[in-house]
């Protein structure tokens, strides 16, 4: 099954990166609630609409704004708050072996000082004038990385743990911040990322490129990729793998999978599993209808960079259908701007939870060398599942009821 268009769509001529768009001006008179009170909406929230709920996004500027309050709504309801940099810190770095460098990292903040080390591993040829493009690999990742690329193994689960319920508040950014930070495991994960490239930016000792950054992981470590990849504009590409619910799934689309009969991991459910979301996020989750956002509009964040993400069918539990309906949705906003061919999805079964298949490898070298590798022709046309959906019905105008706009 390959996606197609069900809105109206007309092209859009992307004339400067939307990473850079969001300055002052952009923003000026933008309000940025962290919660809003009145909505109500069963089907998935329209990315285009501001919080006022009368005006729509029409241009680039506009967009900048709408971005920056799908940000604050999502740190509000699910994520808690993302800190920027703190008080000081500082890095070391010290290559270990021909191929491999250690990049150690000390953050202090009122007091507290927490330290961690972080592994990477080069190419074995002289690094490019520009330096070493970067997979940032949630505990390491899993998905293959091509020659030419360098690959840092990031803690994340030190950073902050992820055992189950007992894990909130535990973890180096907790011993920052303090254990009662509203921030849930996911957004410190996304705080220590940060760090790491403003270190890299530093440290040119160790060759790193940071214009061509990628960040991946895979199950819960997929759905902290994504959420790095929405909320740290310098990643230049995103690769969840097999982030199911909390992840490149909608919760309202995985509730419905869940009342057809599938049985799928729902919001009510992953809140009582682990510390992934914030503990304000479980005062929504019986009522998904007054969350003003989905996980659409998470991914629409990492736009207009590049994205791919990979799902597998033979693991119900992931809710396959909402993956798809998902990405669906979010697919709309990298249409709005203009370049489809920057987000892509794929969703196959036939392989255990996290192995990967070598048959999508095509698929995930175009994306590495379209962003990556400097190759701008690379052929990134890829949003296909295999429909399986056991035996739940797909229909997106039972979801999606926007336009697709035109940004100027």
């Amino acid at each position: 099954m390959r996606f197609s268009a069900y809105t109206a769509l007309v092209p859009f001529v992307l004339t400067a990166s939307l990473a850079n768009a969001a300055d002052s001006s952009d923003l000026v008179g933008c309000a940025t609630p962290s919660t809003l009170t009145h909505f109500n909406n069963s089907k998935l929230p329209d990315p285009f609409l501001f919080n006022d709920g009368v005006r729509r996004t029409l241009t680039k500027a506009d967009w900048a704004c709408r971005r920056a309050q799908i940000a604050s709504l999502i740190q509000g309801y699910e994520a808690g708050a993302l800190p920027g940099k703190p008080e000081s810190v500082s890095v070391s770095f010290n290559k270990t072996a021909a191929t491999t460098g250690n990049l150690t990292l000390t953050a202090r903040q009122n007091g507290n000082t927490i330290s961690w080390s972080n592994i990477i591993t080069f190419p074995n040829t002289t690094a490019p004038r520009g330096g070493w493009p970067l997979v940032i690999g949630y505990d390491g990742g899993s998905i293959p990385v091509p020659d030419g690329i360098a690959k840092l193994s990031y803690p994340n689960s030190a950073m902050a743990q992820q055992n189950d319920g007992s894990s909130r508040g535990v973890g180096l950014f907790y011993d920052l911040y303090g254990a009662n930070h509203t921030a849930s495991s996911m957004t410190a994960w996304v705080w220590g990322v940060s760090r790491l490239i403003d270190a890299l930016e530093t440290t040119h000792a160790a060759a790193i490129n940071t214009q061509k950054i990628a960040v991946t992981g895979c199950s819960r470590d997929g759905k902290g990729a994504l959420m790095a990849g929405a909320f740290e504009e310098r990643i230049a590409l995103t690769i969840p793998q097999e982030s199911g619910s909390g992840g490149d799934a909608c919760w309202r689309l995985s509730l419905y999978e869940q009342n057809s009969g599938s049985v799928v991991q729902t919001a009510t459910e992953i809140v009582q599993e682990n510390v992934w979301f914030s503990t304000n996020f479980a005062n929504y989750v019986d009522d998904l209808a007054v969350l003003p956002f989905d996980h659409h509009t998470l991914a629409a964040l990492v736009a207009p960079r590049g994205m791919i993400s990979y799902e597998n069918t033979d693991y119900v539990w992931l809710s396959p259908l909402s993956s798809f309906g998902c990405m669906s949705a979010a697919h709309t906003v990298y249409e709005a701007l203009g370049v489809p061919d920057n987000h892509g999805f794929e969703q196959v079964g036939g392989h255990a939870h996290c192995a990967w298949p070598d048959a999508l490898t095509p698929t995930l070298n175009g994306f590495f060398d379209k962003f990556l590798l400097d190759q701008s022709s690379a052929n990134t046309s890829d949003f296909a599942t295999n429909g399986v959906f056991n035996s739940v019905v797909w229909n997106a105008s039972d979801w999606i009821d926007w336009k697709t706009p035109r940004l100027l």
